[in-house]
């Protein structure tokens, strides 16, 4: 289950183009029995992914929760310790659902200030080595710096860019391919 925002949710992409479809077709492709269910929104928080979480945890019964949330967080200048507070429930809960757990980290532009922004990199190192998860460090990497991989709004990737970012989630499930019985 991939619990995110705009970032996994399409947001601007023709439906079945984002890196979350590309993913499911790689399982599929390479004959594994899981399926990908996409609960991201756009505009999703962490406190809203945390609100949710319960409830699909009870309902889809995930074996891997991949956490793609803090962006919006950063980008509304909500306050970094309520959005570890967050971040670290929603793994404390996957764990406890029997789930394992692969965070995806974020990073936001050098605007919101020097501290601020190492700040908020360096919470997602510290959680998943807080709570033994695997981190993906930066979830855009190889886009960020691309602005052709970005639509108009200079905020959200390009249809162009969901390869790249499919890549960089395919490498970060290493340690689950055994899990999701993927054999290369």
């Amino acid at each position: 289950m991939v619990l995110g925002d705009s970032l996994s949710a399409e947001y601007g992409l023709p439906r079945g183009s984002g890196w979350v479809q590309l993913l499911s077709n790689q399982l599929r492709k390479d004959g594994s029995p899981w399926q990908i269910m996409n609960a991201s929104i756009s505009g999703e928080t962490t406190a809203g992914g945390l609100s949710r979480l319960p409830d699909l945890l009870k309902r889809v019964k995930p074996r891997l929760v991949i956490i793609e949330l803090g962006a919006n967080d950063a980008l509304r200048g909500l306050s970094l310790s309520a959005t570890q507070k967050n971040l670290k429930e929603m793994i404390v809960l996957s764990k406890k659902s029997g789930a394992e757990v692969l965070l995806l980290g974020m990073q936001i532009p050098p605007n919101y200030g020097q501290e601020y922004t190492k700040q908020f990199a360096r919470l997602f190192v510290s959680l998943a080595q807080s709570e033994q998860v695997p981190l993906l460090p930066f979830f855009l990497d190889g886009v960020a710096t691309r602005p052709e991989l970005f639509q108009a709004d200079r905020i959200h990737p390009n249809e162009q860019a969901q390869p790249i970012l499919f890549g960089n989630v395919w490498k970060a499930l290493e340690p689950f391919k055994e899990l999701l019985k993927i054999t290369n």
